[in-house]
């Protein structure tokens, strides 16, 4: 299995996108691809990079369906994104808040009064930053194969669970508090969570490989989900991601996600304030800050470059989507295993159109 990885590897690049003006950096932005490939099991990857709205690069790497030999189309073979899903969320509530439909310093209960009363009462910009107190995931809850036919059903998971601090008071990482953000999105919108973002979100920008990861649909170009155990690529455990839609039940390609990043940087979605207002990084007591905003991740680079996105684990995926607002760069990158470690290489790539 291992040597077949590596002919995938350097066999099935394709739909490369280049201009005179970045072919030397298209050269070594793949360079760079390929020096990580050869330290890494990873079955398929594409790469996507924007540069002032231009794609500048658009390759896919191995293998989207091992099995059947497909390869990777960075257009079409739709991945796992996993976390890259509450930035998408994320678009939606901005939405709402421009249309006046929701306010993010509202109690979670003044749009769902049949939520279980806790000692303190979570906002939604709290609940949107990581700071709710909401817990994330016990034990193989990752893995669940159990469907859930609303997002409502879904709460039932942690609803009965108490806070674990007061909310405000610090940041810890949960994606159940993206389920609970969503079913205040239902209420909000008048709709349900997944017919929302379908209309208001993938429809807008022109997503055309971009779906719910609903087992039972046939979803074109749907990648196989892969895990990597003693250095042997095996099949993904089955799991339903109708748990967690808003925090991670998305499938995308990467050519999807750059017109997500232009949809942002030229505010055809959103407008400057109220991504301002997404992409701030949340304070803390004492002077801290969280290093999130809602649904957005926001940080400098070693070189000091601002940069907001999402990175995203999930059974059979791992992904990263950054955007660097000043140099209107946009990188990402999406694999079909779980653990991949994809580590800096979003920014490294980055650097290297900023030169």
């Amino acid at each position: 299995m291992k040597k077949l990885l590596l002919l995938a590897v350097f066999a099935a690049c394709a739909s490369c996108t280049s201009s005179d003006k970045h072919t030397a950096t298209n050269k070594a932005a793949n360079d760079t691809i390929l020096a990580f490939l050869q330290k890494r099991h990873v079955p398929g990857m594409a790469v996507a990079i924007s540069v002032d709205g231009q794609l500048v690069f658009s390759k896919g790497y191995g293998l989207a369906d091992v099995e059947q030999q497909v390869p990777v189309d960075p257009e079409k073979s739709a991945f796992r994104i996993g976390s890259i899903a509450k930035l998408l969320t994320a678009i939606g509530l901005g939405q709402l808040m421009e249309q006046n439909k929701i306010q993010i310093d509202s109690s979670i209960y003044y749009y769902l009064p049949d939520f279980p009363r806790k000692k303190w009462r979570p906002t939604l910009r709290q609940i949107a930053g990581h700071q709710g107190g909401i817990r994330h995931y016990k034990g193989n809850e990752m893995q669940s194969n159990v469907h859930y036919q609303t997002v409502t059903e879904g709460l039932s998971i942690f609803k009965d669970d108490s806070l674990e601090y007061k909310p405000g008071t610090q940041y810890s990482y949960s994606s159940y508090g993206f389920n609970l953000l969503s079913a205040a999105i239902e209420k909000s919108a008048g709709t349900d969570f997944l017919t929302f973002m379908n209309q208001e979100v993938i429809r807008k920008i022109g997503l055309t490989h971009t779906f719910a990861d609903v087992n039972d649909s046939i979803i074109p170009y749907r990648t196989r989900f892969y895990v990597v155990e003693q250095q042997q690529v095996k099949n993904a455990p089955s799991v339903d991601n109708s748990y967690k839609w808003a925090g991670g039940g998305f499938v995308s390609s990467a050519n999807d996600l750059i017109k997500v990043g232009h949809a942002l940087l030229n505010h055809s979605m959103l407008s400057e304030n109220t991504l301002k207002i997404l992409t701030t990084a949340q304070p803390l007591p004492e002077g801290e800050v969280s290093h999130y905003g809602m649904g957005f991740s926001v940080g400098k680079d070693d070189k000091g470059n601002d940069f907001f996105g999402h990175s995203g684990g999930s059974v059979g995926g791992t992904s990263n989507f950054v955007i660097y607002p000043r140099q209107k760069i946009v990188v990402v990158v999406l694999t079909n295993r779980s653990g991949a470690n994809l580590g800096e290489i979003a920014e490294h790539l980055a650097q290297l159109y900023m030169k």
